[in-house]
């Protein structure tokens, strides 16, 4: 007849030796009296849990409490996440994934977390986010977090993705965000339509600091949020955005003129919904990078510059809803990979002939605006009134010169430089 054997793993036979070297030698107080052991005398004399547990590395071990007392925090957890958030192996646990360390490759540690979606709710991020040494990316978009955002983060030294979008943060602006030298990814956006308080709601962040755009990420996502502030003119930064998107807020003054020398590496710039005014500058025709510009829902006026045709990259423009006017000009249009071109709701009054054809195939739309012969356009008197206003744009001797070489134009346009 085979017998039926199993093995107790240690840290339970630890706690069953234990258990019965107590019931079978009981303190002299328990003799004298014959009274049975309480619960309270045994946790006196067992040890902590996270000293019975046995660890990967003592990294793990170190971030153990950490990560147990940020659960007794959860308030709320829909999907039952925290229920895997027990015993020793921690790289089991939901949202966290373990590496090695950049300081030491044979070690185990918590490099990164992913609590996207899981709608957790805490009342703070403060003891956990900032307590965890090793960590590279936290990810915690659509969650419930709330009360201030963890200053002492600066300290992580490793950490280079942060996505905290859609929370509850409050308080100041996170200041401690600017001493973060490694950092390459922002969100701090919200989405109120998925339910989650928006920091426009919940938060005074009024004012962005300046240095913010100078730091050398390579994606900013600032929207749906209430910052009111100028766009800094950071004329002597060098920062590597690629993706900077800054929609539906209260931005407000001109695009500063820095933009291609501070942010020369800027794939996708969105600015639109903001208080965002005066007249675009010639220098944006120096992002060779751009491939979509988005500007739309402000109060910029003033002709479009012909250096636009020099966005070789560009493939979707949005300046819709604007008080731009004068004529669509001919190098814009003359671009080869434009998908979407919005200028409805200005006051154009014409376009080029390449411009013409763009409209005819529905790639530029001009609905709104002052242009004889095309449909859906202003009242005449609307058109009339907004040109008798007086206008001015500074550097008006700008906005016919063409920073490249457009072989339609040839050299007569003043400004061209050949590449």
């Amino acid at each position: 007849m085979r017998v039926k054997t199993f093995t107790i793993p240690l840290q339970t036979s630890i706690i069953l030796f234990i258990t019965t070297i107590l019931l079978l030698f009981p303190t002299h107080h328990q003799a004298k009296n014959n009274l049975p052991i309480s619960a309270t005398d045994a946790a006196a004399i067992l040890p902590p849990l996270q000293d019975l547990l046995l660890f990967a590395d003592q990294r793990l071990a170190a971030i153990y409490p950490v990560i147990q007392r940020f659960k007794n925090t959860i308030t709320s957890d829909p999907f039952n996440v925290t229920a895997t958030w027990t015993g020793s192996n921690i790289c089991r646990y939901k949202g966290f994934f373990c590496d090695t360390p950049p300081d030491n490759r044979s070690a185990t540690t918590v490099a990164s977390i992913d609590f996207n979606g899981f709608h957790l709710s805490s009342p703070t991020l403060v003891g956990f986010l900032d307590e965890l040494p090793d960590l590279a990316l936290f990810h915690a978009n659509s969650n419930y977090f709330s009360g201030a955002f963890p200053s002492s983060i600066a300290a992580l030294p490793y950490l280079y993705e942060l996505d905290l979008s859609n929370n509850r943060l409050s308080g100041p602006f996170p200041t401690a965000i600017l001493a973060m030298d490694g950092l390459s990814f922002l969100d701090i956006r919200s989405v109120p339509d998925q339910g989650c308080y928006s920091l426009k709601q919940q938060h005074p962040w009024s004012a962005v600091p300046p240095e913010l755009f100078a730091m050398d990420l390579d994606l900013l996502f600032l929207n749906n949020n209430n910052f009111m502030t100028r766009l800094p003119d950071n004329a002597d930064a060098d920062a590597h955005v690629a993706y900077l998107n800054l929609a539906n807020n209260k931005f407000f003054g001109p695009i500063p003129r820095s933009i291609a020398k501070a942010l020369s590496g800027l794939s996708e710039i969105l600015l639109l919904n903001n208080l965002l005014s005066g007249c675009l500058p010639y220098e944006l025709g120096l992002l060779k990078d751009a491939v979509v510009f988005d500007a739309g829902g402000n109060d910029l006026t003033g002709p479009l510059p012909f250096s636009l045709g020099c966005l070789e990259k560009l493939e979707v423009l949005n300046l819709a809803g604007n008080k731009l006017y004068g004529q669509v000009p001919e190098p814009l249009c003359l671009l080869g990979n434009l998908r979407n071109v919005s200028l409805s709701g200005n006051y154009f009054m014409g376009a080029a002939p390449a411009c013409m054809r763009l409209i005819a195939a529905g790639v530029m739309d001009v609905r709104g605006n002052c242009i004889p012969g095309q449909p859906l356009q202003r009242p005449v008197a609307d058109c009339a009134a907004f040109m008798a206003r007086p206008k001015y744009c500074p550097y008006s001797d700008t906005y016919s010169k063409i920073p490249c070489w457009i072989p339609q134009f040839g050299p007569s346009i003043r400004g061209v430089a050949k590449r």
